[in-house]
């Protein structure tokens, strides 16, 4: 199963990814020690993210998966600073 996934940290931020491998407990590699500093000690201490499927298929390929992150990303605004920690696409305001 290949998927794509948004992870929601406690500040609220989000952070949309793929998995390739049909791997449940996949998180990504979004920038750890950015989110960490984001986030401080304290929250890190005692952390909870949520993870949710935004999308899945049997059968794309990995391009069509690829397509599909991008997608998301801008749709869920991942990629703007203030929302997410996406850094791809480059968020460009008006």
């Amino acid at each position: 199963m290949r998927e794509i996934y948004k992870i929601t940290y406690p500040n609220g931020k989000i952070y949309v990814g793929m998995d390739l491998t049909g791997t449940s407990l996949y998180f990504g590699s979004p920038r750890k020690a950015h989110i960490a500093e984001d986030l401080g000690r304290e929250v890190c201490r005692d952390l909870t993210i949520r993870k949710q499927i935004l999308w899945e298929s049997e059968t794309a390929t990995e391009a069509e998966v690829r397509e599909m992150e991008r997608h998301f990303i801008v749709r869920e605004r991942a990629n703007d600073p203030k929302v997410g920690y996406n850094t791809s696409p480059r968020f460009f305001t008006g």
